[in-house]
């Protein structure tokens, strides 16, 4: 598996993006506002549809300045043929990510990743059947690892019930694919991290509230600490979803997106102080309602999606981990406020 972050990588085509009418589902959470801050810059006519739902990564900050019109629409209940026509690519990207939250509530997890999924594919059937469509995906229903690096074709076993309504999320998007032939490309998302993630809490990265302890001269809790995981920054993954819609050799395809070399949390942890100049922090053991669905080790073989595509990382560990806590120091209050529904 490529992991060489210095080697020369394919960037998006601004040409492709301008003028492009695109939606983006999650448009005004942690990826979702990455995209949409990449597409305005590329001078596309960007929506951004979010239900800004409390506990989720969607701020009103991430969209600040950005010449993106905001839809406050929940794909549960609203009109989405109206909300839908007119556009070319749709970079999909609402989901509940929370693993405990889909435990806890595995009917609301399912209407979200997988009910208003089909709403979502029945509307852009009708509005805008030639949309191209890049879907956010999980590397979770893989569950724990039977080899590493995790291929494509590994089995999939979920670990829970967050990991399976987004299989079947994604499932429902690739038989719209191979039965009415529309381009979608599905992207198997690793531990993604940079400017404008959710620091709050730990409901959608462990890696967010780390940051925010650093900054607030707190300790921060590293569960186990000899799992490793490989991470990708912020503008990595954004250029990741770019490519897949750019490149016709992505469409119809399931694609792992891993980022630099694997590290253990452990490393991660010394990482993340030396970027912060200094700070501490606690190994727990596992509470053991988070052990129970605890994969393990993880990292992707993502080698499939770098040669259709010619994507590789860019941002390295320690400096993706710098920008992200210069991004945040500035901004604490605005982003350790919970937003309300």
């Amino acid at each position: 598996m490529p992991t060489d972050t210095t080697q020369a990588a394919a960037t998006p085509d601004p040409a492709f993006w301008a003028g492009r009418r695109v939606l983006v589902t999650g448009g005004a959470g942690f990826l979702g506002s990455g995209l949409c801050h990449a597409l305005a810059g590329y001078g596309a006519e960007v929506v951004a549809l979010d239900a800004m739902l409390t506990g989720s990564a969607a701020h009103p900050a991430n969209l600040a300045g950005l010449p993106v019109r905001l839809l406050k629409r929940d794909l549960r209940d609203a009109d989405l043929e109206a909300a839908c026509g007119g556009f070319s690519v749709l970079f999909n990207l609402a989901a509940q990510t929370s693993h405990a939250g889909g435990q806890r509530d595995p009917a609301t997890d399912v209407d979200i990743n997988t009910t208003a999924q089909i709403r979502l594919i029945l509307a852009m059937r009708e509005a805008a059947p030639k949309a191209i469509v890049v879907h956010a995906s999980t590397r979770q229903f893989y569950g724990k690892p039977q080899w590493l690096p995790v291929t494509e074709n590994h089995p999939i076993a979920p670990p829970d019930a967050n990991g399976v309504s987004k299989f079947a999320g994604e499932q429902y998007w690739m038989l719209e694919n191979r039965v009415h032939g529309r381009p979608v490309v599905s992207l198997r998302l690793t531990n993604c991290y940079g400017p404008r993630m959710r620091i709050f809490d730990a409901r959608q990265t462990f890696v967010g509230i780390w940051l925010r302890r650093l900054i607030e001269n707190e300790p921060f809790e590293v569960w186990g600490g000899e799992q490793m995981r490989d991470l990708t920054y912020l503008d990595d993954v954004t250029n990741a979803f770019l490519l897949s819609a750019e490149k016709a050799a992505c469409h119809g395809q399931v694609f792992n997106l891993g980022g630099g070399p694997p590290v253990t949390l452990l490393q991660l942890a010394d990482a993340v102080v030396a970027a912060n100049g200094g700070g501490t922090y606690a190994v727990k053991t596992f509470p053991p309602e988070a052990k129970a669905i605890d994969i393990g080790s993880y990292h992707a073989d993502d080698s499939a999606f770098r040669k259709a595509s010619g994507w590789a990382p860019r941002i390295g560990l320690a400096d993706g981990l710098t920008r992200s806590l210069e991004f945040f120091r500035p901004r604490l209050a605005a982003y350790t406020l919970e937003v309300p529904t």
